[in-house]
This record gives structure tokens, C-alpha cells and sequence, in this order.
């Protein structure tokens, strides 16, 4: 029955991961809480599983429709790869009803941020290339300690900070989110693994669902305007912060 309901929590996160440019950590990890009544720490690391495959499909599909930075995703990662393996190691630290109000709070952050993205002064001009590097090596740092402690890609930070710091338009922020969140969900999935935060049982129906609704949400997000993509994702992570905040 596990193996089912890994499917479908895969499938429904892969979705929202390819659509929106995250992880899809947002359905899965309360999927599995409230329908496999796993552990809040064995969601996070049983999802990074799946992320990485939701991130592989995603991430290529945009990047074959050329809404991907190959070299931004690049400097995302190098400093990701190794804050994610300490964000495992503090969420596994941490009490479960602390770790669930963390995840709540994390998800009502980022879903403010892009609702309000318009009036948010951006980079006011080109960056330097200095800047710019600087600026995604930062996201990358912040970016992989939450996804290593959350069990989430990071694209809940990533996407909203590259749109209002380094003036990306949405597709292209997703797409190089998804990018970046290849390595960076390998490096806290493996994290999470050794700690024993993985259940195998979900897993793989986790990840083979995530693969399918991951490429028929990068394919469906390729014909939704910016706008409409902003609104999706602040209102389903809005809706779901909420269901854990008030648990």
C-alpha cells in the first residue's frame, strides 16, 4: 500500500515540480505524513529521493524549450552541494513538531515573497558579471541548507530570489531552479540516507511517479504566462503553510 501511495504523492509533486519550478517537496512531505504516517523526518529525506528524479525530467524538458542558464544553475550548485549535507544534519537535530513548524513557516516565506515580487525594487539594471556570481553562489549557500533540512528542492527560495534579485522572468528562473536542484537534491538525499531518513518502501513508487508528473508539468508550464505561474505557486503554498502551521 506504501508503494501506491508513493506513486501518487510522486506524481502530484512532480507535477507541481515541473509546473512551478520546485521540488515538489510541498505535496509530497505531507502526502506521506498524513496518508503512510511516516515521520516528519523520514518525509524529508524519502522526498529528496523523488526530487531528484522530478528535477532530472523537468530541468531538461526546459531546458529544450531554452528557458534554462546551464551556467547559473552551475554556480547554484557548487555552493549548494555542500550546505545541503549540513541542513540534513540540523533537521535531523531537531524535534519533529519543531521540523513541522519550520516546514510551515519556510513555505509561507516564499509564497509572500512572490506575491509581493512587483513591488519589490529589482537589480535596477544589467549585473556585472562579478555581481551576478556573487548573488547566485549566495542563493546556492541559503538554498541547499533549506533544502537539506526542509526535504525540498530549494525552488520554494531559488525561484522568487533569482526573479527579484537577479531579474530573471519566471520560466527562465524555473528552469535554471530545476537545474541546480539535480546535485543539490542528491547531495541531502544521500545526507538523509545515511542518517536513515529514507523509506525504501516509498521511495521508488515516489520516484517513478515523480518522473511522469515531472515531465507533464515542465511541458503544461511552457504555455502559462508569468503571472499566472505566481499565482499558482503563492496559492498553493499558502494554502498548504497554513494546514501545517495550524497542525
Amino acid at each position: 500500500m506504501n508503494w501506491l501511495v508513493g506513486l501518487i504523492s510522486g506524481f502530484l509533486g512532480g507535477l507541481l515540480g515541473g509546473l512551478l519550478g520546485v521540488g515538489g517537496g510541498i505535496i509530497m512531505i505531507p502526502l506521506m505524513t498524513w496518508l503512510a504516517k511516516v515521520t516528519q523526518h523520514q518525509a524529508h529525506g524519502t522526498s529528496l529521493v523523488a526530487i531528484a528524479f522530478t528535477a532530472s525530467v523537468a530541468a531538461a524538458t526546459y531546458l529544450f524549450q531554452g528557458n534554462a542558464d546551464w551556467m547559473r544553475a552551475a554556480l547554484v550548485a557548487v555552493s549548494a552541494i555542500f550546505t545541503a549535507r549540513l541542513g540534513a544534519l540540523f533537521a535531523h537535530s531537531l524535534p519533529e513538531r519543531r521540523l513541522r513548524r519550520a516546514f510551515g513557516c519556510l513555505i509561507a516565506f516564499a509564497s509572500l515573497m512572490l506575491i509581493f515580487k512587483s513591488y519589490v525594487p529589482g537589480p535596477g539594471g544589467p549585473l556585472s558579471p562579478w555581481a551576478s556570481a556573487v548573488i547566485f553562489l549566495l542563493i546556492g549557500c541559503a538554498t541547499g541548507f533549506l533544502s537539506g533540512m526542509m526535504g525540498v528542492g530549494g525552488g520554494v527560495v531559488m525561484v522568487p530570489l533569482m526573479v527579484m534579485l537577479a531579474g530573471m522572468g519566471q520560466h527562465l528562473a524555473q528552469g535554471t531552479s530545476l537545474l541546480a536542484m539535480v546535485p543539490i537534491s542528491i547531495s541531502g538525499a544521500f545526507t538523509h540516507y545515511r542518517l536513515g531518513n529514507v523509506r525504501k518502501d516509498i521511495a521508488w513508487g515516489l520516484a517513478a511517479g515523480a518522473l511522469a508528473g515531472g515531465f507533464l508539468g515542465a511541458v503544461s508550464a511552457g504555455a502559462l504566462p508569468d503571472a499566472y505561474l505566481r499565482v499558482i505557486f503563492a496559492a498553493v503554498g499558502i494554502w498548504m503553510a497554513l494546514r501545517y502551521l495550524r497542525s
